[in-house]
């Protein structure tokens, strides 16, 4: 009996073992390369969108836009929590791509369905109706689905595909694991550049209905490449999350705040992991240390060795990985502000749009693609750092020169800050134009102002 157990078990390992590989990352990455396609081509012209077909206002129409935009930015660590600790990566992946096609669809049918929307404003009397309620449900619904789709698919999917080239007995794994890493980034800033440029091009000439029509079909395709692959998977079990484990010492670090802290030449004292070299925690965020403390070790130890209730006592090891993060916020939190430039997306669209585009005189770019340039300049940035400015600079010094992690984050604000200032700059030139031509509260007017280059 014990034979057959085993060779059972022998069968399923061999089964698993063969799942995964390089065969399954054209789907993995197919499906986020689409769902990015899709997913970013929505955002330019929304507020386009709202203002026109919604009759909103443009605070409004940027105050929901920028909630929407924070969604998505939040989605993805509860989606990672639930990836972890509970359903696995396959299942979330799965369900965010098909929320994201529901909210493409719900999007699609607001420009379809002339119910979905206020009627056009009467020519007469210049009165435009407000969305009613049940409209605007159905419009944040989409907003809504698409947030959900887009922060289960997106951190998720790098993880996954990592899942499927984990083969510890394949020594070329880690060459294997960074042409995956390559292809990668490389798939999303071209599926970004695709949604910046195609798509909105289609949206701006043909229509949102067709527009949005293209997404929704995108996303269709994106959740039929993920799923056609479903056998070939490796789909590992989840594991406990690190964000468990940092709450965990949270939690465990104010139940303990009345103990006083042992002795420093005691031994046992901690709680650590099996086969760790890690007796005692560091002193610095001390007050963390409450959380693995062993206050009764017949009862907080179990029989192998580890916490008989992870709520009621922590290793040393998720303490200190506690701490790292915490030493990480400071260097972090410079980047908000450049966050807080980067995410207003609406206004750039806005100014574009009262501006003439044209790049010949029977082209013009859509203000919805001018995002674009931010990835041109970025993908320029890195390879100019590369093959350009380390080169000179290391012969200008006479040896190699690398700049610091640190120093490169400090380039990155003040050109951030530069930006902001030319934006403003830029916008103070077409306010005072657009007072001396009477357009100022007419944002649908195009002024005799070039948005690429300066009018001779």
């Amino acid at each position: 009996m014990e034979d057959k157990m085993e060779e059972s078990s022998d069968r399923r390992e061999m089964w698993r073992s063969k799942k995964g590989g390089l065969i399954t990352m054209p789907f993995i990455i197919g499906n986020e390369s689409l769902e990015k396609v899709a997913g970013y081509a929505v955002v330019p012209n929304m507020i386009l969108y709202l203002i026109k077909d919604y009759h909103m206002s443009v605070a409004k129409g940027t105050n929901i836009l920028f909630y929407w935009q924070a969604a998505t930015n939040f989605t993805p660590i509860l989606a990672a929590f639930v990836a972890d600790s509970y359903l696995g990566r396959f299942l979330i992946i799965g369900f965010a791509s098909i929320c994201s096609l529901l909210g493409m669809i719900l999007l699609w049918l607001t420009a379809m369905v002339p119910e979905s929307k206020p009627p056009t404003c009467d020519l007469l009397t210049q009165r435009c109706r407000s969305p009613t309620a049940a409209q605007m449900s159905l419009l944040i619904s989409s907003f809504v689905l698409i947030s959900i789709g887009a922060g289960g698919v997106r951190p998720c999917s790098l993880a996954f595909g990592a899942d499927q080239l984990d083969q510890r007995d394949n020594p070329k794994n880690d060459r294997v694991l960074e042409s995956f890493f390559g292809w990668y980034y490389a798939s999303a800033a071209i599926s970004v550049l695709i949604a910046l440029t195609g798509i909105v091009y289609i949206q701006d000439h043909l229509g949102y209905r067709v527009g949005f029509g293209v997404s929704a079909i995108l996303m269709l395709l994106s959740v039929l490449v993920f799923f056609i692959a479903s056998p070939l998977y490796l789909k590992l079990n989840p594991s406990k999350s690190l964000l468990t484990g940092f709450l965990q010492v949270m939690v465990v670090a104010y139940k303990n705040r009345n103990l006083t802290f042992p002795l420093p030449d005691s031994t046992g004292s901690y709680h650590h992991r099996r086969d760790s070299n890690i007796a005692a925690p560091t002193h610095k965020l001390r007050f963390l240390n409450k959380a693995c403390i062993i206050k009764n070790p017949g009862q907080d130890i179990a029989s192998d060795g580890s916490a008989s209730n992870p709520w009621s006592l922590c290793a040393v090891e998720q303490v200190e990985e506690l701490k790292a993060l915490i030493k990480v916020l400071p260097l972090w939190s410079t980047g908000i502000i450049m966050s807080i430039n980067l995410s207003q997306n609406s206004f750039p669209v806005l100014q574009a749009s009262s501006m003439d585009r044209h790049l010949t005189t029977k082209f013009q770019i859509p203000a919805g693609s001018y995002g674009m340039f931010n990835i041109i300049s970025l993908a320029l940035w890195v390879i100019l750092y590369d093959r350009a400015i380390l080169p000179m600079a290391s012969k200008l010094k006479g040896k190699p020169v690398r700049f610091s992690v640190k120093l490169r984050m400090g380039i990155g604000l003040f050109l951030t800050c530069l930006a902001m200032a030319v934006s403003a700059i830029v916008e103070n030139a077409r306010r005072r134009k657009a007072i001396r031509e009477g357009f100022l509260n007419n944002p649908h007017t195009v002024l005799n102002m070039s948005v690429l280059r300066k009018r001779r």
